[in-house]
């Protein structure tokens, strides 16, 4: 036996092969150092084919952005407002693949990678931080939160847009160049403050409301706080709140839409909606 061992060692230094347990030569183990072996792992049987899932079907009486639309399966329909809209998959939930340690053996030519062990879900929940409260940044909630917010801007700037263009006659994307030239005025009369002051007020309290906002980690609350923003208390009969938060998100939806056209327009024609308007019946 020992004779066979010294063998083998002589001609593994003249070979360039290491042996370091003659029963394991045809293990793979053994690799020659000119970049061929003797053993190869063998691979894994490649997975059984997965049958293919039919598109999802929307449910009968559920309401789709087009006619005969599917939607995707994270928006099932359950957030108000949700028409199953989503073509480019923003809104999919996070998902990250687990892989196995890969191989070390120096004694290996080449190492095999680490196979796929599982996939990892984000979860929705919120961080216990001001700053970002949400885990996913693309998550669906934190979506409908920014859809809300933008609706609720574009409103009241689609609504001041056309109230200040008939009040005054200065067209919305000109009422800067007004208050450069004349100061600082609010529907044709003079404020008591620079444009600069204006600015930093408006820094300062919007900075400070959004601060606060922020710090609020309740989901429902983060969007509907109530209180001094529903001094009607149009919210307060639960049979009436759900009909109320579809009309908000469908009549901000509709004014992103038309703030985007008066963009649009003024930076084609250079007028503002009004004017444009004239100018066609003219």
């Amino acid at each position: 036996m020992a004779i066979t061992t010294s063998a083998a060692a002589t001609a593994s230094h003249f070979f360039g092969t290491r042996i370091y347990d003659p029963n394991l030569i045809s293990s793979g183990r053994i690799q020659a150092r000119f970049g061929f072996s003797f053993g190869t792992k063998k691979a894994p049987p490649p997975p059984p084919p997965q049958p293919k899932k039919a598109a999802p079907k929307p449910p009968s009486g559920r309401l789709v952005w087009f006619p005969n639309a599917s939607a995707p399966e994270w928006l099932d329909g359950t957030m108000i407002g949700d028409r199953g809209f989503d073509p480019f998959g923003f809104a999919k939930p996070a998902e990250y693949l687990q892989f196995d340690l890969d191989s070390l053996d120096q004694n290996l030519a080449k190492n095999e990678a680490g196979e796929i062990i599982g996939v990892i879900k984000e979860t929705a929940e919120l961080k216990p931080t001001p700053f970002q409260p949400y885990t996913e940044v693309f998550g669906l909630q934190r979506f409908r939160e920014c859809e809300l917010i933008h609706g609720r801007w574009a409103m009241l700037g689609t609504l001041g847009a056309i109230a200040v263009e008939a009040l005054t006659g200065v067209a919305w994307q000109d009422a800067g160049k007004v208050e450069l030239v004349e100061g600082s005025s609010y529907l044709g009369q003079p404020l008591p403050f620079s444009l600069t002051t204006l600015i930093w007020i408006e820094v300062l309290v919007i900075g400070y409301i959004e601060f606060q906002r922020n710090s609020v980690l309740e989901p429902e609350k983060r969007l509907y706080p109530g209180g001094y923003f529903d001094p009607l208390g149009l919210a307060s009969d639960p049979d009436k709140i759900d009909n109320l938060k579809l009309a908000e998100i469908k009549h901000s939806r509709l004014a992103m839409v038309a703030f985007l056209i008066f963009g649009l327009q003024a930076a084609i024609t250079g007028k503002g909606p009004i004017s444009f308007i004239a100018s066609l019946s003219s």
